[in-house]
Protein backbone atom coordinates (compact mmCIF):
# COMPACT_ATOMS: atom_id res chain seq x y z
CA UNK A 1 0.00 0.00 0.00
CA UNK A 2 0.97 3.55 -0.46
CA UNK A 3 0.17 7.12 0.68
CA UNK A 4 -2.20 9.93 -1.09
CA UNK A 5 -3.15 12.96 -0.03
CA UNK A 6 -6.79 13.01 -0.39
CA UNK A 7 -9.94 16.26 -1.18
CA UNK A 8 -12.87 15.12 0.79
CA UNK A 9 -14.76 18.67 1.17
CA UNK A 10 -14.48 21.89 1.67
CA UNK A 11 -11.25 22.59 4.31
CA UNK A 12 -10.39 18.67 4.59
CA UNK A 13 -7.66 16.98 3.72
CA UNK A 14 -6.48 13.63 4.45
CA UNK A 15 -3.68 11.15 3.84
CA UNK A 16 -4.82 7.82 3.18
CA UNK A 17 -3.68 4.68 2.03
CA UNK A 18 -4.20 3.72 -1.81
CA UNK A 19 -3.64 0.44 -3.67
CA UNK A 20 -1.66 1.35 -6.97
CA UNK A 21 -2.75 0.49 -9.92
CA UNK A 22 -1.01 -1.48 -12.78
CA UNK A 23 0.07 0.37 -15.91
CA UNK A 24 -2.01 -0.78 -18.14
CA UNK A 25 -1.31 -0.06 -22.36
CA UNK A 26 -0.08 3.21 -23.00
CA UNK A 27 0.19 4.02 -19.67
CA UNK A 28 3.27 4.22 -17.11
CA UNK A 29 3.47 4.13 -13.38
CA UNK A 30 5.14 6.57 -11.55
CA UNK A 31 6.55 7.65 -7.93
CA UNK A 32 6.62 11.13 -7.63
CA UNK A 33 9.23 12.66 -5.86
CA UNK A 34 8.10 16.26 -5.81
CA UNK A 35 4.39 17.88 -6.07
CA UNK A 36 3.83 21.42 -5.68
CA UNK A 37 0.59 23.08 -4.59
CA UNK A 38 -0.35 25.99 -6.75
CA UNK A 39 -3.59 28.08 -6.53
CA UNK A 40 -5.73 25.40 -8.46
CA UNK A 41 -5.07 23.06 -5.65
CA UNK A 42 -6.52 26.06 -2.79
CA UNK A 43 -9.47 26.58 -5.30
CA UNK A 44 -10.38 22.84 -4.43
CA UNK A 45 -9.09 23.17 -1.13
CA UNK A 46 -11.90 26.07 -0.09
CA UNK A 47 -14.73 24.28 -1.97
CA UNK A 48 -14.75 26.59 -4.93
CA UNK A 49 -15.01 23.77 -7.31
CA UNK A 50 -17.01 20.84 -6.06
CA UNK A 51 -18.87 20.88 -8.41
CA UNK A 52 -16.41 19.60 -11.04
CA UNK A 53 -14.30 17.42 -8.00
CA UNK A 54 -15.37 14.09 -7.52
CA UNK A 55 -14.63 13.57 -3.56
CA UNK A 56 -12.23 12.01 -2.58
CA UNK A 57 -10.30 12.84 -5.14
CA UNK A 58 -6.44 13.03 -4.95
CA UNK A 59 -4.81 16.10 -6.04
CA UNK A 60 -1.40 17.62 -6.99
CA UNK A 61 -0.19 18.45 -11.08
CA UNK A 62 3.21 20.02 -10.50
CA UNK A 63 5.64 17.43 -9.98
CA UNK A 64 8.50 15.67 -11.03
CA UNK A 65 9.81 12.35 -10.18
CA UNK A 66 10.87 8.95 -11.83
CA UNK A 67 9.23 5.92 -13.84
CA UNK A 68 8.53 2.34 -11.48
CA UNK A 69 7.07 0.17 -14.57
CA UNK A 70 5.89 0.62 -18.02
CA UNK A 71 2.76 -0.95 -19.52
CA UNK A 72 2.61 -3.25 -22.82
CA UNK A 73 3.32 -1.21 -26.21
CA UNK A 74 5.35 1.33 -24.07
CA UNK A 75 8.12 2.36 -26.01
CA UNK A 76 11.10 4.86 -25.38
CA UNK A 77 10.78 4.85 -21.40
CA UNK A 78 12.30 2.47 -18.97
CA UNK A 79 12.39 2.00 -15.04
CA UNK A 80 14.22 4.90 -13.13
CA UNK A 81 13.74 7.72 -16.15
CA UNK A 82 13.70 11.06 -14.51
CA UNK A 83 9.78 12.61 -16.15
CA UNK A 84 7.49 15.55 -15.58
CA UNK A 85 4.15 14.93 -16.68
CA UNK A 86 1.81 17.37 -18.86
CA UNK A 87 -1.00 16.44 -17.21
CA UNK A 88 -3.75 17.34 -19.87
CA UNK A 89 -5.82 14.34 -21.58
CA UNK A 90 -7.92 15.57 -24.50
CA UNK A 91 -10.65 13.76 -26.50
CA UNK A 92 -9.26 14.55 -30.08
CA UNK A 93 -12.89 15.06 -31.13
CA UNK A 94 -14.51 18.48 -30.57
CA UNK A 95 -14.05 21.71 -32.33
CA UNK A 96 -11.60 22.83 -30.40
CA UNK A 97 -8.76 19.65 -30.66
CA UNK A 98 -10.06 19.35 -34.53
CA UNK A 99 -8.58 23.43 -34.77
CA UNK A 100 -5.46 22.18 -33.32
CA UNK A 101 -6.40 23.52 -29.94
CA UNK A 102 -6.24 20.45 -27.75
CA UNK A 103 -4.93 21.85 -24.40
CA UNK A 104 -8.07 23.84 -24.36
CA UNK A 105 -10.50 20.60 -25.52
CA UNK A 106 -14.18 21.24 -24.81
CA UNK A 107 -13.65 17.98 -23.08
CA UNK A 108 -10.45 18.09 -21.21
CA UNK A 109 -9.66 16.02 -18.54
CA UNK A 110 -7.32 18.29 -16.54
CA UNK A 111 -5.21 15.61 -14.31
CA UNK A 112 -5.17 16.36 -10.83
CA UNK A 113 -8.75 17.84 -11.12
CA UNK A 114 -11.13 16.02 -13.17
CA UNK A 115 -9.14 12.97 -12.47
CA UNK A 116 -6.52 11.19 -10.15
CA UNK A 117 -3.59 13.45 -8.68
CA UNK A 118 0.24 13.67 -8.41
CA UNK A 119 0.27 14.14 -4.73
CA UNK A 120 0.55 10.26 -4.02
CA UNK A 121 3.88 7.88 -3.88
CA UNK A 122 2.28 6.08 -7.04
CA UNK A 123 0.88 7.69 -10.06
CA UNK A 124 -0.41 5.60 -12.96
CA UNK A 125 -0.22 7.97 -16.38
CA UNK A 126 -0.56 7.48 -19.66
CA UNK A 127 3.19 7.87 -21.27
CA UNK A 128 1.78 10.48 -23.45
CA UNK A 129 1.90 12.70 -21.09
CA UNK A 130 5.81 12.22 -19.59
CA UNK A 131 8.28 14.58 -20.68
CA UNK A 132 11.71 13.61 -19.89
CA UNK A 133 13.95 15.45 -17.78
CA UNK A 134 18.02 16.55 -17.94
CA UNK A 135 19.68 13.80 -15.64
CA UNK A 136 21.33 16.74 -14.25
CA UNK A 137 18.32 18.29 -13.22
CA UNK A 138 17.57 18.30 -9.35
CA UNK A 139 13.86 16.69 -9.37
CA UNK A 140 12.84 19.32 -6.55
CA UNK A 141 13.45 22.27 -9.15
CA UNK A 142 11.90 20.16 -11.86
CA UNK A 143 8.74 20.13 -9.97
CA UNK A 144 8.24 23.95 -11.00
CA UNK A 145 8.46 23.02 -15.35
CA UNK A 146 4.74 23.01 -15.07
CA UNK A 147 4.33 26.61 -13.52
CA UNK A 148 7.37 27.42 -16.03
CA UNK A 149 4.98 26.25 -18.84
CA UNK A 150 2.08 28.34 -17.97
CA UNK A 151 4.32 31.81 -17.65
CA UNK A 152 5.57 30.41 -21.25
CA UNK A 153 2.05 29.92 -22.69
CA UNK A 154 1.12 33.49 -21.51
CA UNK A 155 4.34 34.93 -22.35
CA UNK A 156 3.51 34.07 -26.08
CA UNK A 157 0.24 34.42 -26.07
CA UNK A 158 0.72 37.95 -25.54
CA UNK A 159 3.44 38.13 -28.09
CA UNK A 160 6.18 39.57 -26.01
CA UNK A 161 9.43 41.08 -28.47
CA UNK A 162 12.68 41.70 -27.37
CA UNK A 163 12.58 45.61 -26.17
CA UNK A 164 8.54 45.97 -24.84
CA UNK A 165 7.59 47.43 -21.69
CA UNK A 166 5.62 44.70 -19.94
CA UNK A 167 3.84 45.10 -16.44
CA UNK A 168 2.63 42.18 -14.17
CA UNK A 169 0.63 42.82 -11.74
CA UNK A 170 0.66 40.55 -9.28
CA UNK A 171 4.03 38.70 -8.00
CA UNK A 172 2.70 35.43 -6.56
CA UNK A 173 4.41 32.30 -8.52
CA UNK A 174 3.07 32.68 -11.76
CA UNK A 175 3.13 36.05 -11.46
CA UNK A 176 7.02 35.91 -10.86
CA UNK A 177 7.63 33.34 -13.37
CA UNK A 178 6.16 35.02 -16.01
CA UNK A 179 8.20 38.48 -15.13
CA UNK A 180 11.30 36.42 -15.82
CA UNK A 181 10.24 34.85 -18.97
CA UNK A 182 9.22 38.08 -20.27
CA UNK A 183 12.37 39.66 -19.05
CA UNK A 184 14.56 36.08 -21.03
CA UNK A 185 12.48 37.62 -24.47
CA UNK A 186 14.35 40.50 -24.04
CA UNK A 187 11.55 42.74 -22.28
CA UNK A 188 11.94 45.31 -19.74
CA UNK A 189 9.75 44.08 -16.64
CA UNK A 190 7.92 45.96 -13.56
CA UNK A 191 6.03 43.52 -10.90
CA UNK A 192 2.98 45.04 -8.94
CA UNK A 193 2.65 43.17 -5.65
CA UNK A 194 1.25 44.41 -2.11
CA UNK A 195 3.36 41.38 -0.55
CA UNK A 196 6.69 43.31 0.87
CA UNK A 197 7.85 39.17 1.04
CA UNK A 198 7.22 38.60 -2.65
CA UNK A 199 8.30 42.23 -3.57
CA UNK A 200 11.77 41.79 -2.15
CA UNK A 201 12.01 38.38 -3.68
CA UNK A 202 10.97 39.72 -7.02
CA UNK A 203 13.99 42.28 -6.74
CA UNK A 204 16.27 39.71 -5.40
CA UNK A 205 16.16 37.90 -8.88
CA UNK A 206 16.77 41.50 -10.23
CA UNK A 207 13.15 42.47 -11.00
CA UNK A 208 11.79 45.49 -10.37
CA UNK A 209 8.67 45.88 -7.75
CA UNK A 210 6.11 48.39 -6.75
CA UNK A 211 3.84 48.51 -4.05
CA UNK A 212 0.55 49.48 -5.24
CA UNK A 213 -0.29 50.56 -1.99
CA UNK A 214 2.41 53.22 -1.61
CA UNK A 215 3.02 54.43 -5.24
CA UNK A 216 0.76 55.59 -8.23
CA UNK A 217 1.36 52.77 -10.90
CA UNK A 218 -0.12 54.29 -13.86
CA UNK A 219 1.81 57.38 -13.04
CA UNK A 220 5.20 54.98 -12.55
CA UNK A 221 4.84 53.65 -16.04
CA UNK A 222 3.93 56.75 -17.67
CA UNK A 223 7.18 58.14 -16.70
CA UNK A 224 8.95 54.92 -17.16
CA UNK A 225 7.63 54.48 -20.63
CA UNK A 226 8.02 58.09 -21.69
CA UNK A 227 4.65 58.96 -21.25
CA UNK A 228 3.72 55.98 -23.98
CA UNK A 229 2.26 53.36 -21.68
CA UNK A 230 3.17 49.73 -21.48
CA UNK A 231 2.95 47.60 -24.41
CA UNK A 232 1.59 44.46 -22.66
CA UNK A 233 0.25 44.31 -19.03
CA UNK A 234 -0.65 40.48 -17.42
CA UNK A 235 -3.08 40.26 -14.77
CA UNK A 236 -1.95 37.96 -12.29
CA UNK A 237 -3.52 38.50 -9.23
CA UNK A 238 -7.54 37.60 -9.54
CA UNK A 239 -8.49 41.04 -7.52
CA UNK A 240 -10.83 43.88 -9.12
CA UNK A 241 -8.15 46.46 -8.47
CA UNK A 242 -5.73 44.06 -10.69
CA UNK A 243 -7.71 44.57 -13.42
CA UNK A 244 -8.35 48.57 -13.29
CA UNK A 245 -4.60 48.49 -12.77
CA UNK A 246 -4.04 46.61 -15.33
CA UNK A 247 -5.92 48.32 -18.50
CA UNK A 248 -4.61 51.83 -17.09
CA UNK A 249 -0.81 51.35 -17.32
CA UNK A 250 -0.98 49.81 -21.08
CA UNK A 251 -0.52 52.65 -24.14
CA UNK A 252 -2.17 52.29 -27.55
CA UNK A 253 -2.38 49.57 -29.15
CA UNK A 254 -1.56 47.86 -25.77
CA UNK A 255 -2.27 44.17 -24.91
CA UNK A 256 -3.38 42.67 -21.87
CA UNK A 257 -3.14 39.27 -21.04
CA UNK A 258 -5.34 37.53 -18.87
CA UNK A 259 -4.00 35.27 -16.45
CA UNK A 260 -5.94 34.86 -13.27
CA UNK A 261 -8.86 33.31 -12.49
CA UNK A 262 -11.47 35.21 -11.49
CA UNK A 263 -14.81 33.66 -9.77
CA UNK A 264 -17.03 36.74 -10.94
CA UNK A 265 -17.76 39.07 -13.14
CA UNK A 266 -15.45 42.12 -12.88
CA UNK A 267 -16.25 45.76 -14.26
CA UNK A 268 -13.81 46.55 -16.93
CA UNK A 269 -13.11 50.21 -18.45
CA UNK A 270 -13.80 49.48 -22.05
CA UNK A 271 -13.78 53.11 -22.76
CA UNK A 272 -10.51 52.90 -22.25
CA UNK A 273 -10.38 50.16 -24.71
CA UNK A 274 -12.21 52.07 -27.48
CA UNK A 275 -9.55 54.92 -27.27
CA UNK A 276 -6.50 53.08 -27.30
CA UNK A 277 -7.66 50.22 -29.23
CA UNK A 278 -6.11 47.88 -26.50
CA UNK A 279 -6.77 43.81 -27.28
CA UNK A 280 -7.72 41.54 -24.44
CA UNK A 281 -6.61 37.52 -24.84
CA UNK A 282 -6.55 35.25 -22.40
CA UNK A 283 -4.01 32.76 -21.65
CA UNK A 284 -4.91 29.26 -20.50
CA UNK A 285 -2.67 26.22 -19.28
CA UNK A 286 0.02 25.08 -22.30
CA UNK A 287 0.96 22.64 -25.15
CA UNK A 288 3.97 20.49 -25.43
CA UNK A 289 6.10 23.34 -27.25
CA UNK A 290 5.60 25.56 -23.51
CA UNK A 291 6.65 22.64 -21.91
CA UNK A 292 9.68 21.56 -23.58
CA UNK A 293 10.32 25.09 -23.59
CA UNK A 294 9.97 24.98 -19.47
CA UNK A 295 12.35 22.04 -19.30
CA UNK A 296 14.94 24.31 -20.92
CA UNK A 297 14.48 27.10 -18.67
CA UNK A 298 14.51 25.41 -15.67
CA UNK A 299 17.42 23.21 -16.60
CA UNK A 300 19.71 25.83 -17.56
CA UNK A 301 19.28 28.35 -14.65
CA UNK A 302 16.80 30.92 -16.26
CA UNK A 303 14.33 30.08 -14.18
CA UNK A 304 16.17 29.97 -10.84
CA UNK A 305 13.63 27.22 -9.12
CA UNK A 306 15.46 26.78 -6.08
CA UNK A 307 15.10 30.63 -5.04
CA UNK A 308 10.87 29.88 -5.61
CA UNK A 309 10.45 27.02 -3.11
CA UNK A 310 9.95 28.47 0.20
CA UNK A 311 9.28 24.80 2.18
CA UNK A 312 9.34 21.60 1.40
CA UNK A 313 7.32 19.04 3.13
CA UNK A 314 6.70 15.10 3.32
CA UNK A 315 3.22 14.08 2.21
CA UNK A 316 2.07 13.20 5.49
CA UNK A 317 2.38 16.98 6.12
CA UNK A 318 0.03 18.04 3.14
CA UNK A 319 -3.10 19.56 4.83
CA UNK A 320 -1.08 21.66 6.73
CA UNK A 321 0.77 23.08 4.09
CA UNK A 322 -2.51 24.03 1.95
CA UNK A 323 -3.47 25.91 5.35
CA UNK A 324 -0.10 27.53 5.76
CA UNK A 325 -0.47 28.75 1.89
CA UNK A 326 -3.98 30.74 3.01
CA UNK A 327 -2.11 33.14 4.13
CA UNK A 328 0.03 33.93 0.66
CA UNK A 329 2.04 36.71 0.93
CA UNK A 330 5.17 35.28 3.03
CA UNK A 331 5.42 32.60 0.70
CA UNK A 332 5.91 31.41 -2.87
CA UNK A 333 6.08 27.78 -3.82
CA UNK A 334 5.44 24.92 -1.26
CA UNK A 335 6.15 21.48 -2.33
CA UNK A 336 5.38 17.69 -1.23
CA UNK A 337 7.89 15.51 -0.70
CA UNK A 338 6.15 12.08 -1.61
CA UNK A 339 9.12 9.66 -1.52
CA UNK A 340 8.68 6.92 0.53
CA UNK A 341 12.46 7.71 2.77
CA UNK A 342 10.82 11.05 3.54
CA UNK A 343 7.59 9.38 4.95
CA UNK A 344 9.34 6.92 6.97
CA UNK A 345 11.05 10.36 8.92
CA UNK A 346 7.90 12.23 9.18
CA UNK A 347 5.76 9.03 10.79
Amino acid sequence: MTLAVRYISARTLDTAAAEPSSPGPGEVELAPAYVGICGTDLHIFHGDMDARVAAPAVLGHEMAGRIVRVGPGVEGWHQGDAVTVMPLRWDDTCPACRNGHQHICQHLDFIGIDSPGAMQQRWTVPASTLLRLPDSLPLDRAALVEPTAVAVHDVGRAQVAEGEKVVVVGGGPVGVLIALVARAAGAEVRVVEPSAHRRLLAEELGLTAWNPADVDVPRLVEQWTAHAGADVAFEVSGAAGGVDTAVDVLGVRGRLCLVAIHSRPREVNLHRFFWRELTLVGARLYDRSDFEKAVTLVADGTIPAERLISKVVPLTQAPAAFEALEGGGDVMKILVDCTDDAQGAAV
